[in-house]
Protein backbone atom coordinates (compact mmCIF):
# COMPACT_ATOMS: atom_id res chain seq x y z
CA UNK A 1 0.00 0.00 0.00
CA UNK A 2 1.29 3.27 -0.90
CA UNK A 3 1.98 6.13 1.64
CA UNK A 4 -0.49 8.82 0.53
CA UNK A 5 0.49 11.33 3.43
CA UNK A 6 0.93 14.72 2.85
CA UNK A 7 4.23 16.09 3.86
CA UNK A 8 3.95 19.29 6.46
CA UNK A 9 3.15 22.00 4.97
CA UNK A 10 6.74 24.31 4.99
CA UNK A 11 8.30 27.91 4.60
CA UNK A 12 10.83 28.69 2.09
CA UNK A 13 13.04 31.46 3.67
CA UNK A 14 14.89 33.98 1.08
CA UNK A 15 17.44 35.93 1.93
CA UNK A 16 20.83 36.91 0.61
CA UNK A 17 22.44 38.09 3.84
CA UNK A 18 23.73 34.53 5.36
CA UNK A 19 23.90 35.47 8.98
CA UNK A 20 20.26 37.27 8.23
CA UNK A 21 19.04 33.99 6.86
CA UNK A 22 20.28 31.70 9.27
CA UNK A 23 18.31 33.96 12.13
CA UNK A 24 15.07 33.83 10.23
CA UNK A 25 15.76 29.68 9.28
CA UNK A 26 15.87 29.34 13.00
CA UNK A 27 13.20 31.19 14.06
CA UNK A 28 10.77 29.60 11.88
CA UNK A 29 11.70 26.06 12.60
CA UNK A 30 11.63 26.95 16.66
CA UNK A 31 8.12 27.82 15.61
CA UNK A 32 7.47 23.96 14.45
CA UNK A 33 7.86 24.11 10.64
CA UNK A 34 9.78 22.79 8.07
CA UNK A 35 12.20 25.56 6.58
CA UNK A 36 13.90 25.83 3.02
CA UNK A 37 16.17 28.16 2.31
CA UNK A 38 17.55 30.57 -0.87
CA UNK A 39 19.89 32.65 -1.20
CA UNK A 40 18.28 34.68 -3.93
CA UNK A 41 15.13 34.76 -6.37
CA UNK A 42 16.03 31.99 -9.16
CA UNK A 43 17.17 29.57 -6.50
CA UNK A 44 13.88 29.97 -4.53
CA UNK A 45 11.88 29.13 -7.66
CA UNK A 46 13.95 26.16 -7.87
CA UNK A 47 12.92 25.19 -4.30
CA UNK A 48 9.68 25.83 -4.99
CA UNK A 49 9.19 23.47 -8.48
CA UNK A 50 10.93 20.79 -5.95
CA UNK A 51 8.65 20.77 -3.05
CA UNK A 52 4.95 21.56 -3.27
CA UNK A 53 4.57 21.72 0.21
CA UNK A 54 5.57 24.62 0.46
CA UNK A 55 2.98 27.43 1.96
CA UNK A 56 4.36 30.32 2.94
CA UNK A 57 7.86 32.76 1.34
CA UNK A 58 9.32 35.19 3.84
CA UNK A 59 11.66 36.80 1.71
CA UNK A 60 13.68 39.79 1.51
CA UNK A 61 13.24 43.01 -0.88
CA UNK A 62 17.41 43.64 -1.45
CA UNK A 63 18.96 40.60 -3.48
CA UNK A 64 21.71 39.75 -6.11
CA UNK A 65 20.63 38.08 -8.77
CA UNK A 66 17.78 38.48 -12.21
CA UNK A 67 14.95 39.36 -9.89
CA UNK A 68 14.30 41.27 -6.30
CA UNK A 69 12.49 40.06 -3.42
CA UNK A 70 9.30 42.46 -4.66
CA UNK A 71 9.75 41.02 -8.54
CA UNK A 72 9.80 37.36 -6.64
CA UNK A 73 6.52 37.59 -4.54
CA UNK A 74 4.39 38.53 -7.33
CA UNK A 75 6.25 35.63 -9.05
CA UNK A 76 4.96 33.43 -6.48
CA UNK A 77 1.51 34.87 -6.61
CA UNK A 78 1.43 34.66 -10.16
CA UNK A 79 2.38 30.74 -10.40
CA UNK A 80 1.72 29.62 -7.21
CA UNK A 81 -1.63 31.35 -5.97
CA UNK A 82 -1.82 29.71 -2.69
CA UNK A 83 1.41 30.51 -1.41
CA UNK A 84 1.21 32.95 1.10
CA UNK A 85 3.84 35.81 1.22
CA UNK A 86 5.58 37.55 3.53
CA UNK A 87 8.07 40.85 2.31
CA UNK A 88 10.63 42.28 4.74
CA UNK A 89 12.77 45.02 4.18
CA UNK A 90 15.02 47.24 6.43
CA UNK A 91 16.02 49.87 4.08
CA UNK A 92 12.94 50.66 2.13
CA UNK A 93 8.63 50.57 3.20
CA UNK A 94 6.64 48.33 0.45
CA UNK A 95 3.12 50.10 0.71
CA UNK A 96 0.14 47.79 0.53
CA UNK A 97 -0.49 48.73 -3.28
CA UNK A 98 3.49 47.78 -4.70
CA UNK A 99 2.25 44.01 -2.96
CA UNK A 100 1.04 40.79 -4.39
CA UNK A 101 -2.72 40.52 -3.46
CA UNK A 102 -2.59 38.91 -0.30
CA UNK A 103 0.75 39.60 0.95
CA UNK A 104 2.06 41.61 3.98
CA UNK A 105 4.95 43.57 4.82
CA UNK A 106 7.13 43.08 7.71
CA UNK A 107 10.12 46.25 8.16
CA UNK A 108 13.49 44.94 9.39
CA UNK A 109 14.29 45.04 12.22
CA UNK A 110 11.21 42.95 13.38
CA UNK A 111 10.16 41.29 16.74
CA UNK A 112 10.73 37.52 16.50
CA UNK A 113 7.59 36.71 17.96
CA UNK A 114 5.74 38.91 15.85
CA UNK A 115 7.05 36.96 12.28
CA UNK A 116 6.27 33.74 14.11
CA UNK A 117 2.95 34.82 15.21
CA UNK A 118 2.14 36.31 11.30
CA UNK A 119 3.25 32.73 9.97
CA UNK A 120 1.32 30.76 12.30
CA UNK A 121 -1.52 32.96 11.16
CA UNK A 122 -0.93 32.90 7.71
CA UNK A 123 -0.57 29.23 7.60
CA UNK A 124 -3.54 28.56 9.34
CA UNK A 125 -5.55 30.45 7.34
Amino acid sequence: MENSRKPAPAVLIVEDEPLIRMGAVSLIEDAGFKVYEAGCADEAIQILELHDEIRLIFTDVHMLGSMDGLKLAHYVRGRWPPVKIIVTSGKIKVPGEELPAGALFVGKPYLPEHITHKVREMMAA
